[in-house]
């Protein structure tokens, strides 16, 4: 693990307690996947910002292969819970789109440098086994629990990369998700488990 990605996603982990869970305004919120992005001029990253986008990029796939999960248990998730989810899954595309597009005008290959590593907000493949196996009477609460934490660690990540980021075009970016993420959590506050502190995973 590079030290710009460990002082991103650890040492900026231990605010994750303070997670604004204030809607964002439709406006704000990442466009949808299926519009075309337009291309952006090329793009000067720091190690926070390469560090940034590679990390949120497999916490992204983490989350949608969850979601994944749960379309394979129709009948361990209810109606409501699904619409929340289907807007988590267009916004988490959208936004990787977003990130790939930052990352390739920095002139940066992706990379997935916490492979393996047990990684704060990250939906393991452990953890998706896990949920396989549950019960259907609990896949729904232990699915959002592991989104909660997943979406409050993302915003930690989000604030660090506007304190220490030195690209204006990531530093907007994780500004929108942010907010985007603190929608997500209030919408997940609705559902069983959507209360409490987010759990460690």
């Amino acid at each position: 693990m590079t030290l710009a990605a460990t002082a991103l996603a650890v040492g900026l982990t231990r605010d994750a307690g303070r997670v604004d869970r204030t809607a964002a305004p439709a406006s704000m919120a990442p466009a949808p996947a299926s519009v075309a992005p337009a291309p952006i001029p090329p793009v000067l990253l720091n190690g926070t910002d390469d560090a940034f986008i590679q990390l949120l990029l497999p916490m992204n796939e983490g989350a949608l292969a969850l979601i994944d999960t749960l379309d394979d248990r129709p009948s361990a998730a209810d109606p409501a819970l699904r619409a929340v989810l289907g807007d988590i899954r267009a916004a988490h595309r959208a936004e990787s789109v977003e990130l790939r597009r930052l990352l390739a005008a920095g002139n940066r290959p992706e990379q997935n440098i916490h492979a393996g590593h047990q990684m704060p907000g990250m939906v393991t493949d452990v953890a998706l086994a896990e949920l396989r196996a549950a019960p259907a009477a609990e896949v729904s609460t232990r699915a959002v629990g592991l989104l909660r934490a997943h979406l409050a660690q993302t915003v930690v990540l989000c604030r660090g990369e506007q304190t220490a980021g030195g690209s204006p075009e990531v530093r907007t970016l994780a500004g929108r998700i942010q907010e985007a993420r603190a929608a997500e959590l209030n919408a997940l506050a609705r559902q069983p488990g959507g209360t409490g502190a987010p759990p460690a995973n």
